[in-house]
């Protein structure tokens, strides 16, 4: 009985952590796509998508605590596809972006990226002690990681941008932002499809990077 009590203690941790995270996840999405297309940017555009591949990463999270192993890969198998789409929809952005020669915003760059990786950072703090749990807690303690990679990187775009006079480093970071949210979705998909084939956790990083 103890031993029982002992583990919904924990799944209800674990979704109040889950639920903080993603509500910081999905407020920062809408902020920051709002502020990526005013401003033009696709580096900004991109780390905003990046946030809800996040914020659904922790939806399905908490869909998947106290869950059998096939269920948290079928949960983590709909991540990687959802994850995928995303990156697809920013590699478009960044193709209309060059098409149209749109200059990017580096004012709004700069404080919002700034703003996403105070996010980030308090994300990752929050994780930091499930970083080697199952699969799919193991997955938001990654993304966060990685997106704090990401926000620099947005924050150094804009300052080449403004030092080069040129638009392509917002450019590149948008397609640099996209590369890891596809990668990051083909390794989810492949392991999520062993765990459910074997129906067994697997123990590589792969989810968000």
């Amino acid at each position: 009985m103890s031993d029982c009590c002992a583990i919904e203690a924990k799944n209800r941790r674990e979704r109040q952590l889950l639920w903080t995270v993603l509500v910081l996840n999905a407020v920062m999405f809408f902020v920051e796509f709002t502020a990526g297309w005013l401003a033009r940017s696709s580096g900004l555009l991109a780390d905003s998508l990046d946030m809800l591949a996040d914020a659904m990463v922790y939806a399905i999270s908490l869909y998947a605590v106290g869950k059998a192993i096939k269920q948290k890969a079928k949960a983590a198998m709909a991540n990687g596809i959802l994850q995928f789409s995303l990156g697809i929809l920013i590699l478009l952005d960044v193709g209309k972006r060059i098409y149209f020669d749109e200059y990017p915003t580096t004012e709004i760059m700069t404080w919002i990226s700034l703003l996403a990786l105070t996010v980030n950072i308090i994300c990752f703090t929050m994780l930091y002690q499930h970083r080697q749990g199952d699969i799919n807690l193991r997955a938001s303690w990654i993304c966060s990681r990685n997106d704090m990679i990401a926000n620099v990187g947005v924050l150094l775009a804009a300052v080449l941008v403004v030092n080069l006079n040129s638009a392509w480093p917002d450019r590149l970071i948008g397609l640099f932002i996209a590369a890891i949210i596809v990668r990051s979705a083909i390794r989810i998909i492949s392991d999520a499809k062993y765990a459910i084939k074997h129906n067994k956790e697997f123990s590589s990083d792969s989810c968000c990077g």
